[in-house]
């Protein structure tokens, strides 16, 4: 299933949790094509297992809360919060869904979505006023590229143009931006999404076995030393600690200052937080407590030091086989 039909699924499931008279509400406020999307997959659901609409239900809260950060104190603020409740990993996730949504909402949505070549090839014709128009609403760093492409002329009186946009019509927005979505369409692809990456290659290696991983990191230390060295600090996050049996984490803490151990807990979500004071002494764990509640405000920069130390430690022990982090289906633990 595709996103966009996942997302449509998501949806209907949210509006029929909500009941009809809330969902009424809310329907009226969608454009025409999203609705008769979005009353299709409600008629064609027949039943909603509990924990997908839980889970949905779920994922709408994160999102408007994450929103309601980021209107209330910025992003750095969303994300320091949603952090500290959700964990780093899930933090990043909602933060990078809401980059997305937000990217889509704005104007020139499909200009965000090309490459620098394909817009100087579209924008080099058009009329400098809509060329500065619609550089203010694209990435800064693409912009930089397209507008330094421009003949020395171009470029200034471009940039002259942006300098001196103040306000723009939405109507005229609007105007511009249909006409030149026709001209970008024929050749970008608006449903077309980045794929492949450190992300994907990272996600693929956490499912493989050991020694897969081993020969391919060893070749891309060989051949792609800085790329090499990325993707191991991904590989295990601190958040997977939850994952590691009991004796692995004993294991792990004996290696740990309280110092790092206090700080990355600062900043780590509840469920991990228990796990970790769970193998911990009663003495210790209160100690520990004490530590992180006496500590008062910190960076989530020096947090995320902290939790990258330890991750250091885990991929260590790990490596000379003192732990075992689970990999794939073939590394079975016979016990």
């Amino acid at each position: 299933m595709k996103s966009s039909e996942r997302n449509i699924r998501k949806a209907a499931i949210l509006l029929i949790a909500l009941g009809p008279d809330i969902s009424s509400s809310i329907l009226k406020l969608l454009p025409d094509n999203l609705i008769q999307k979005v009353t299709y997959e409600i008629a064609n659901i027949d039943y909603v297992e509990p924990y997908e609409r839980d889970m949905v239900i779920e994922e709408f809260v994160e999102m408007a809360s994450a929103r309601q950060y980021i209107l209330d104190g910025g992003i750095d603020y969303a994300k320091n919060l949603l952090t500290k409740a959700l964990g780093t990993q899930r933090a990043m996730e909602i933060m990078d869904v809401l980059n997305q949504i937000q990217q889509k909402e704005r104007p020139f949505a499909i200009a965000r979505k090309a490459d620098p070549h394909q817009l100087y090839n579209l924008l080099i014709n058009e009329h400098p006023q809509t060329v500065a128009l619609i550089l203010c609403y694209i990435q800064p760093d693409k912009a930089a590229i397209v507008l330094s492409q421009f003949p020395s002329e171009l470029q200034t009186e471009v940039a002259e143009r942006i300098g001196m946009i103040n306000r723009t019509s939405p109507s005229i927005i609007k105007k511009i931006e249909k006409i030149m979505e026709a001209k970008f369409s024929n050749i970008i692809d608006s449903e077309s999404e980045t794929i492949g990456g450190v992300k994907s290659l990272v996600d693929i290696l956490n499912s493989v076995d050991r020694s897969t991983e081993r020969n391919i990191i060893g070749n891309l230390e060989t051949n792609q030393p800085d790329l090499a060295e990325i993707v191991k600090s991904n590989l295990f996050i601190f958040e997977d600690i939850v994952n590691l049996d009991r004796s692995s984490i004993q294991r792990i803490l004996r290696e740990v200052s309280n110092e790092d151990l206090a700080l990355a807990l600062k900043g780590a979500s509840e469920k991990v937080v228990n796990v970790v004071f769970s193998n911990m002494s009663k003495r210790a764990a209160e100690m520990l407590k004490e530590d992180i509640q006496f500590m008062g405000p910190v960076r989530l920069s020096t947090v995320e030091e902290a939790q990258f130390k330890i991750v250091g430690i885990i991929r260590r022990l790990d490596e000379v086989g003192e732990i075992i982090i689970g990999r794939g289906d073939q590394d079975t633990v016979i016990v």
